[in-house]
């Protein structure tokens, strides 16, 4: 690493790859971070480097967060950085009955969705306090309801917010945490998770307005962050609902 990179100011940003990371990328950019870019697959991550503006600016990086060993491995290698903003964006699901779908999959979720963002905060925190940096965790309204045929990735995003907004209440004044929790999405979720299309649509928000949100929120001191009105009428709805009745409908509408 160059002089002059040891001596700017960097944002990590994890599943750069499309989707809300691609969002994230191009709207951070537009603020002048320079952007650590990560992703699994090679391919798909240079295309996000390549759509930036600036691409001389930002770095790319790959490590598969469901491996703990590459996770760690990933970890030390941002040392020679100063990290002054995470984005905990990587993440996937496994739709279809629990018992019917692999094991190892579903533990990747619990993997990528969880346990990476946990390691990473761990590692990075120090170094945000110091930058008086910020944290955005991407979780989901997926959290606010045990949902069958989705129910490892529910509870993964329950443990993301959870996670999340108890940290955030721990470091008030010293960090600026996001806990970004959007509903439905064109991000290409469907097509990894196996998901049948057409569930949700009528709640759909872009990608844009969804990550643009965050951004607000962070710029407002962080906080808990619903994007766009139809999202917050699905978190509406979930936090009316009792659970008995919310579990017997979504185990109905879920069905493929």
């Amino acid at each position: 690493m160059s002089s002059e990179s040891k001596d700017k100011l960097w944002v990590l940003l994890t599943g750069a790859s499309g989707g809300f990371g691609l969002e994230f990328a191009i709207q951070l950019e537009a603020l002048g971070y320079n952007l650590v870019l990560h992703g699994r697959d090679k391919s798909r991550l240079q295309l996000t480097h390549n759509a930036l503006e600036y691409p001389d600016k930002h770095i790319c990086m790959q490590a598969d967060l469901s491996s703990r060993k590459e996770t760690e491995t990933f970890i030390d290698s941002l040392t020679s950085y100063a990290i002054k903003g995470l984005v905990n964006n990587a993440g996937f699901g496994v739709w279809g009955g629990f018992a019917e779908k692999e094991c190892v999959a579903q533990a990747d979720v619990i993997r990528v969705d969880l346990l990476a963002p946990v390691m990473l905060g761990h590692a990075l925190i120090p170094q945000l306090k110091k930058n008086h940096g910020f944290m955005i965790n991407v979780s989901s309204l997926a959290a606010e309801t045990p949902l069958p045929y989705l129910a490892t990735y529910a509870a993964v995003k329950a443990g993301m917010t959870f996670w999340s907004e108890a940290i955030r209440a721990e470091y008030q004044g010293e960090l600026v945490i996001v806990t970004l929790a959007p509903g439905p999405s064109p991000t290409g979720f469907r097509d990894v998770s196996g998901a049948p299309k057409g569930k949700g649509n009528e709640f759909s928000t872009p990608a844009k307005e969804v990550v643009s949100a965050s951004l607000q929120t962070l710029n407002m001191g962080g906080g808990y962050c619903v994007p766009g009105w139809r999202h917050k009428l699905l978190w509406l709805i979930q936090k009316l609902t009792p659970r008995f009745i919310s579990l017997a409908l979504m185990a109905n509408y879920l069905k493929k």
